[in-house]
């Protein structure tokens, strides 16, 4: 299938992603929903000026789309890509197309969503920096939305520890909002991914911020907030996680604070309480055992393969019963520490091995 006929999709006006996916159904392919003719688009429930605009797209955007995908180190995944996140096509919501700038398999790791207030106090993105930090560390891919604030803490602290982190963007992937981000954007393409299901020439507008925020929530196991008022952005985000049956953890903060006012009305609401990074560590594995009837996966797929995988087997024999770090694991199973971290994340989800303080690990004792 061409990007081209995605491409048009993407940018017609009035269609969206229900109306793409009806026709999907109908048509079967985007090459197909294109060489339908007008009375047939016009069965389909499309009205005149839609049919109009698949038949004759806005030439411009659609070239410029075109030369911005034909960048170095930039991608389109289309919802039938097998590279599209399975995760984020389970909520129902998904987009047809998502633009990024960086590595599109990072999608389909296992994701927790940190965000907050863009006026954020310092202790509140030092909080964010050192929860991103670890849990970055033990695997997990930190996605948040790039804002000033909680959002630009929690990317620098998945990268400061050479984690992994997606910024999903309110704008094209063409556009860095806040302009002040740039560099930390420049980083994130690098080592992580740029994710937006805008177009390329897109602005930053009010509209597009809560759609960004259900993005980060579909394609994330959970999020945790951390310092929101009560009428902050963060709030959309965790909302859109308790509609998709993920999990919603938020940092208490003083009674005094505006700034923990939207948290503690998210623990009143029975998000998780959480003071350390093992407490989110504690809560996603029940979540993840439970999306084990993911069909189409990706994610999925990679941790049922876990139980068949020899690279897995050779970890798990290299691991005894007593503590070990990754270095450790490493040297005896000649597996990377990048390896490593997102296995180990995955057998510690399953419920195969345990995380212990320092960065150890040991296999988790079966009781009969």
């Amino acid at each position: 299938m061409s990007v081209e006929s995605w491409l048009t999709l993407c940018i017609t006006p009035g269609l969206g992603a229900a109306g793409t996916y009806r026709l999907l159904d109908k048509f079967g392919t985007a090459d197909a929903i294109l060489g339908a003719s007008a009375a047939d688009l016009k069965t389909a429930g499309l009205d005149k000026t839609v049919r109009a605009s698949i038949a004759n797209p806005d030439k411009e955007t659609l070239l410029s789309s075109q030369d911005w995908v034909e960048g170095d180190n930039h991608h389109l995944l289309h919802c039938c890509d097998d590279r599209y996140p399975g995760l984020l096509l389970e909520t129902g919501q998904a987009p047809v197309c998502l633009f990024i700038a960086g590595d599109p398999d990072i999608l389909s790791m296992p994701q927790l969503a940190i965000v907050g207030s863009r006026n954020a106090t310092p202790g509140g993105c030092e909080t964010a920096r050192e929860f991103a930090a670890h849990l970055a560390q033990s695997g997990l891919t930190i996605t948040s939305g790039l804002a000033t604030g909680i959002d630009a803490a929690a990317h620098r602290g998945a990268i400061e520890t050479t984690g992994k982190t997606v910024a999903v963007l309110g704008t094209g992937p063409d556009t860095v909002y806040p302009p002040q981000n740039r560099e930390l954007a420049g980083q994130i393409s690098r080592e992580g991914a740029l994710v937006s299901e805008f177009p390329p020439g897109t602005p930053a507008r009010r509209d597009h911020f809560p759609r960004r925020n259900r993005l980060m929530s579909g394609l994330s196991l959970g999020t945790l907030v951390v310092e929101a008022g009560t009428r902050s952005g963060a709030l959309i985000t965790a909302r859109y996680s308790g509609d998709y049956g993920r999990e919603v953890f938020a940092v208490p903060g003083s009674i005094h604070s505006p700034l923990s006012k939207g948290c503690h009305r998210l623990i009143r609401q029975g998000a998780k309480l959480v003071e350390t990074a093992a407490d989110i560590a504690d809560e996603l594995g029940s979540l993840a055992g439970s999306m084990q009837s993911l069909p189409k996966s990706p994610a999925d797929r990679q941790q049922c393969s876990a139980h068949k995988d020899p690279d897995y087997a050779k970890l798990l024999h290299s691991m005894s019963h007593d503590p070990v770090s990754v270095g450790q694991l490493a040297e005896r199973s000649g597996l990377t520490a990048e390896e490593l971290s997102s296995m180990l994340l995955i057998l510690e989800l399953e419920g195969r091995v345990d995380s212990l303080p320092g960065g150890r690990f040991q296999q988790r004792v079966k009781v009969d």
